[in-house]
């Protein structure tokens, strides 16, 4: 029987973000209104080094940053990668994770609604921390106070709109 991975508690969540700071996003979009491509965006505004990876854009530049078509090609040109952010399908999660073990990643990071608890087993059984089903930028935003951006924390605590005064 599979045993569920042990899941990092936000203090190990918060440990990650502060320890590592090279982003291998598996997944990223050059569509602008895709989540891939804004958490791209953050983690670059917020001083991480991106590394963009998607077959379908491998060669072109994107966000000023060569995007690759595989974890390791980006390794084996040299990009350092701490943790592997991962926008795929949840079945699509097993070979990213063999990867990501095999370039010497330290962190596999499951995007929102994403969960496979087999690679993630075979991910820790092979010394990688796991995160499934926690958006790196929420994560993020939570612990250092960026939760404004994108009208996530606007400070509206009413559902009605509210009319202007005089």
């Amino acid at each position: 029987m599979t045993r569920s991975p042990q899941a990092p508690d936000m203090y190990d969540r918060l440990q990650l973000l502060q320890q590592y700071r090279h982003v291998a996003i598996v997944g990223i979009s050059t569509d602008p209104y895709r989540p891939s491509h804004f958490v791209a965006i953050y983690l670059q505004a917020e001083g991480y080094d991106i590394i963009p990876i998607n077959p379908r854009y491998a060669g072109q530049m994107l966000l000023g940053k060569r995007v690759y078509a595989s974890l390791t090609e980006a390794k084996a040109a040299g990009k350092e990668i701490e943790i592997v952010d991962v926008f795929r399908r949840a079945e699509d999660i097993p070979p990213v994770a063999d990867e990501a073990i095999a370039i010497g990643a330290k962190v596999l990071w499951l995007q929102l609604g994403i969960r496979n608890d087999e690679a993630a087993q075979h991910a820790e059984e092979a010394g990688l921390t796991v995160v499934q089903d926690h958006c790196i930028k929420i994560e993020h935003a939570r612990f250092f106070g960026g939760l404004h951006t994108v009208g996530l924390n606007t400070g509206v605590i009413l559902a009605r709109k509210l009319e202007k005064a005089g």
